[in-house]
């Protein structure tokens, strides 16, 4: 996919998939605007990719709004940030239901209302990525408030498919198994849990961030203009398991 002149939005750009995938898209031409948490991460993706970088909370439905809008206009839109807070049923708190909701579910739907708006009323055609995971087909110990918001994010790229598609953009998802980021392995430390969760997986091994970036850019591409709407998993069999 050559994205020579195309600019491309990237939440949570600063680490794991999102960084993986902005640099795969800074090496086929595309100029990415990258919306990232961390200062030291603004500064990485100025230096080392020549990003152009936005530091934003993305709990903060305001300033994400501010953000979005400050990264028009844009030809695509990778909503990849996530966050996650490991917590049994039973003890899942009210604050961090709410903190990933937040960002896992209403900070892509913010961001994605001034990306589509750019294009409708610029009269262009665009796609929408986001990334969701395999956590919202499966209930997964200590993950009740993760697998909930990624399954809201589900429900919303449905949404935003149907309502978007006559407008000229595409709208669809991708969901990982566990992939080798910070987070997760901050999730998935203790041995007997990643074997459990391993097991299950055909291929034998749990995913690199650039597995999905590259499923990613195809979502993105003149090649996918007939995929709309759907949820994509790129999990090594997992789901077949």
């Amino acid at each position: 996919m050559n994205l020579n002149g195309k600019t491309v939005i990237v939440t949570g750009a600063g680490k794991g998939i999102g960084r993986a995938t902005a640099q795969l898209l800074v090496e086929r031409g595309a100029q990415v605007v990258a919306l990232t948490r961390s200062a030291a991460d603004v500064e990485s993706l100025q230096q080392e990719l020549g990003c152009r970088a936005i530091q934003v909370d993305l709990a903060d439905a305001k300033a994400t709004r501010e953000a979005a809008i400050a990264a028009l206009p844009a030809d695509f839109l990778i909503n990849c940030a996530g966050t996650t807070e490991l917590q049994p049923f039973l003890e899942t708190t009210v604050e961090a239901f709410d903190h990933l909701y937040a960002v896992n579910t209403r900070a892509p739907m913010i961001v994605a209302q001034e990306y589509a708006r750019s294009l409708i009323n610029d009269g262009r055609k665009g796609a929408i990525v986001n990334v969701s995971s395999v956590a919202s087909f499966v209930g997964i110990p200590d993950h009740a408030a993760y697998c909930a918001s990624k399954g809201g994010l589900d429900g919303l790229t449905r949404v935003m498919a149907r309502e978007l598609a006559p407008l000229g953009i595409r709208a669809n998802g991708v969901h990982p198994t566990v992939t080798l980021t910070p987070m997760a392995v901050k999730a998935w430390s203790d041995p007997e849990k990643a074997a459990g969760m391993l097991n299950r997986i055909p291929v034998g091994r749990f995913a690199e961030s650039s597995d999905i970036a590259e499923v990613i850019l195809f979502l993105l591409s003149d090649e996918a203009a007939m995929v709309n709407g759907v949820s994509m998993p790129v999990d090594g069999g997992y789901m077949i398991a």
